[in-house]
This record gives C-alpha cells, sequence and structure tokens, in this order.
C-alpha cells in the first residue's frame, strides 16, 4: 500500500471504524493489515478475504471467484477493500457483491488508485474517478456518502468511496 491511500484512509474513512463491530477487509496488502494497524481497535472483530491464490495464510476467507464470496449475506458493518479494484475485471459484479456482504445501513469503502503506474497482480484493468465511482455504487445499491480523488503525498492520486447500503 501507498502513503497517499493511508493519508485518505486515514482522512476519510478512520472515523467510521467504531468498537464492537464487524468489518470484511477484502485483499489485505499485510496480516495484519495496515488498515486495521491505522485504526488500532482491538474490539472490531476483522476479517479478511482473498482469492485462493493469496500469499497470506491465516485469511478468514478464500475464495475461487472474485464475484461471489463464501460470506453470509448482510454480515458486516464495514466492507474495505484498499487498491483492489484496479485489478477485478468486472467491478460493477464485483461491487455488487461487497454491497450484498455489507449490512443495511452499514458502510463499503473502496480506495483505488488514480495515477499509479500499470501493476498486474494478475490483471490491471481500471482506473476509476469519483463519478464512475458513484455509477458502480449506485448500481449495487450503496449510497454514496464521499467520493473525492486526491493526493496527499507527492507521488500519486486515488479515489476514495464511502457508501451506505440502503
Amino acid at each position: 500500500m501507498h502513503l497517499n491511500s493511508e493519508l485518505l484512509f486515514t482522512k476519510y474513512a478512520k472515523e467510521y471504524f467504531k468498537s464492537d463491530m464487524s468489518v470484511l477487509e477484502i485483499g489485505p496488502n499485510t496480516l495484519p493489515s495496515r488498515y486495521y494497524r491505522l485504526v488500532g481497535n482491538r474490539t472490531i472483530r476483522w476479517d479478511t478475504l482473498g482469492l485462493d491464490s493469496s500469499r497470506w495464510k491465516h485469511l478468514t476467507y478464500r475464495s475461487k471467484s472474485e464475484y461471489d464470496y463464501p460470506v453470509e449475506s448482510n454480515s458486516y458493518d464495514i466492507v474495505l477493500s484498499g487498491q483492489v479494484l484496479e485489478h477485478v475485471k468486472k467491478v460493477w459484479i464485483w461491487m455488487k457483491e461487497l454491497s450484498r456482504i455489507c449490512k443495511k445501513g452499514g458502510h463499503v469503502i473502496t480506495i483505488n488508485p488514480i495515477s499509479w503506474e500499470f501493476h498486474e497482480v494478475p490483471v490491471d484493468c481500471w482506473r476509476v474517478y469519483p463519478d464512475g465511482m458513484k455509477a458502480l455504487y449506485d448500481e449495487a445499491g450503496l449510497k454514496v456518502i464521499l467520493s473525492v480523488f486526491e493526493g496527499l503525498d507527492e507521488q500519486s492520486v486515488d479515489t476514495i468511496t464511502i457508501g451506505e447500503k440502503i
């Protein structure tokens, strides 16, 4: 994860993480993840999900598909994804899966690069600006609370979007 992602998370998303809630992080960069460490609240149940090919051994969930996760519907207060969206081929299907997992009234938070260089892992498909994120969230049944792109460091620009499941 790069510095701008951390700075955007701290500036816009960290306030949504409250004691005793449940969080599912899609595609963590390390275990425990940098986002988990930035929140620093051990009362939060913080689960993780990656694809079967993930290098992490201690994920809560593994999935064979990026569009169908082995998680019950309406399970999490927050579904978080940082630096994952660009690697998903069909983001419009994927966003509906994040919404399915999120509880009504819960939040889906995504951070994705705009200016970061091409990086296949295994694919690099998208750079999505706030208007595109609003369209994806709307199609998935999420009310956008915030969607901005900005660079808080000197090296990159990202989009952060926070939506509420309605």
